[in-house]
């Protein structure tokens, strides 16, 4: 099964595993069937597989063409959360589930049995039940403290989810959320502000091949597709990488997978806590295959048909780190998507990603914003807005844009908070409700080369907001996470001087 159509959240890196599936298949002597109706993809070229059925995956579909192939089995875990869904309806109508079967992928989704396989592995996550009313939800964000994550189950692309901060968030998140997802229950967990760490596990009977371990830039609360990935990690410690490496063995052993695992952990003051696990194939399985060399797809195809790891010539366990740094960095479409909120969050936005390889994380950190299109250091102003608690942490990160030769133009909050702690080249500029000297005025003279702006709180109709959607209008870069602001300055700050190396990937 494919992904279905393009959409954001579930995209080309679906398609790419689709068609690397089916390669790998024909290899192995098998005779290939692909259901998948969108025009966009490669799977859906007519010479990929020997038969193509260009359906939508729904149930009804699905069943038809089983009634007409009858297959020996389907491969569910390779087009994303529409494919997986469709495990259990696919198992009622008699076909043979190949790799991970129906009631682990179930194990994996569902809270309750989750929970319970985590207790028996003996590891952490953060705290959260499920609900179904507003005033449950009260309740359990009453008895977890502010801030908490909602977001309804069995989605794709973090779709619905918010971090809300008091009571109000609740009512009004709960409104929203009951509305679009009603079939099925309602997650609540403490949200944990920790660095976000991501794996993608190839698993058979005998262990588990761990290509590669991915860490996030942004702190835990924005969607893993929206964050600045890192290969290899850089700032996490042996001892909570030997962690993460123990915890993904004893998941993929817990929940019999076969084939695919991808699992997203939150290291918070040196624990290690896992927040999702998905028995499939994620955004990333095309981005780790190139950066460590190891064909994710096909050995975990060959997995899937009875082929081991070891059979295949690879060892159980973490592979090597290499020496090349890999940053994967998302792209986005805002000003394409007239009216949408930019800041990020839980919720999946990204439309893209681009690569930066380098033997120095500053470069490639440096090639990856170059190449999402960022020109900087042309007219050095800088907008910054910033929420009263993240001023603190702001303050460092002002002050190396200011030692770098940037203007910063803040709002009278930002602007009196950094004038107390003696950050040079700070000027005030008035919010977009006054008269002259406003953010609009310096937008609209093309004189900006950055917006900063940490807002309080998403999807509002707020100043915050008619500032971001300017400056996407604008074309002018803005961020909206310290953690990204900060990165941007230190890959800058090293980057100024000096050549460029380059990497030929095709030796990667």
């Amino acid at each position: 099964l494919g992904s279905g159509p393009i959409r954001i959240g579930q995209g080309i890196e679906f398609d790419y595993c689709s068609v690397h599936c089916v390669w790998a298949l024909k290899e192995t002597g098998y005779y290939t069937i692909i259901i998948n109706n969108n025009p966009e993809t490669v799977s859906t070229d007519y010479d990929i597989a020997d038969r193509l059925y260009f359906e939508p995956l729904t149930r009804e579909d699905v069943e038809s063409i089983v009634d007409i192939e009858k297959p020996d089995g389907a491969i569910v875990q390779f087009g994303g959360q529409t494919a997986i869904k469709l495990t259990q309806a696919l198992t009622d109508m008699g076909v043979k589930i190949l790799g991970t079967d129906a009631d682990d992928v179930d194990a994996a989704e569902n809270r309750e049995r989750f929970d319970e396989i985590l207790e028996k592995c003996h590891i952490a996550r953060p705290r959260g039940l499920t609900v179904f009313t507003t005033e449950e939800a009260l309740e359990v964000a009453h008895r977890l403290k502010y801030p908490v994550l909602v977001r309804p189950s069995y989605v794709l692309g973090g779709a619905g989810m918010v971090i809300a901060l008091n009571d109000a968030d609740i009512k009004r998140y709960m409104k929203m959320i009951t509305q679009q997802y009603q079939d099925h229950p309602i997650l609540i967990d403490k949200y944990l502000a920790g660095k976000e760490v991501e794996v993608d596990a190839i698993c058979d009977q005998f262990g588990v091949l761990i290509p590669g371990i991915m860490e996030h830039v942004e702190r835990a609360g924005i969607h893993s597709g929206d964050s600045i990935s890192v290969y290899p990690p850089q700032k996490i410690k042996p001892k909570i990488k030997d962690t993460i490496v123990d915890y993904t063995q004893r998941l993929a052993k817990a929940l019999h997978v076969k084939g695919l695992i991808n699992i997203q952990f939150i290291v918070y003051e040196d624990e290690v806590y896992v927040i999702e696990v998905n028995p499939r194939s994620s955004r990333t399985i095309p981005y780790i295959s190139k950066v460590t060399g190891v064909p994710v797809v096909d050995v975990a195809t060959k997995v899937i048909m009875g082929i081991s790891i070891q059979e295949q010539g690879y060892c159980y366990g973490l592979v090597p780190e290499k020496e090349t740094i890999a940053i994967k960095m998302p792209v986005f479409s805002f000003e394409k998507i007239t009216g949408a909120e930019i800041a990020l969050g839980p919720e999946m936005k990204s439309t893209g990603e681009v690569l930066g390889i380098s033997k120095s994380f500053d470069e490639a950190m440096y090639k990856a914003f170059v190449g999402t299109g960022i020109q900087l250091s042309k007219k050095k102003n800088i907008i910054c807005t910033i929420k009263d608690e993240a001023k603190a942490e702001f303050l460092p990160i002002a002050k190396k844009y200011a030692d770098f030769g940037y203007f910063l133009y803040c709002t009278k909050g930002t602007y009196q908070f950094l004038k107390e702690n003696q950050i040079p080249h700070v000027h005030l500029i008035n919010r977009i409700d006054e008269k002259k000297n406003t953010i609009f005025d310096l937008i609209l003279t093309d004189t900006v080369d950055l917006i900063i702006n940490i807002p309080y709180r998403i999807n509002d109709i707020t100043d915050g907001f008619i500032i971001r959607r300017f400056a996407v209008e604008a074309g002018i870069p803005i961020y909206t996470s310290l953690d990204t602001a900060r990165v941007l300055i230190d890959c800058l700050d090293k980057r100024i001087d000096g050549d460029i190396s380059l990497i030929d990937i095709t030796k990667l």
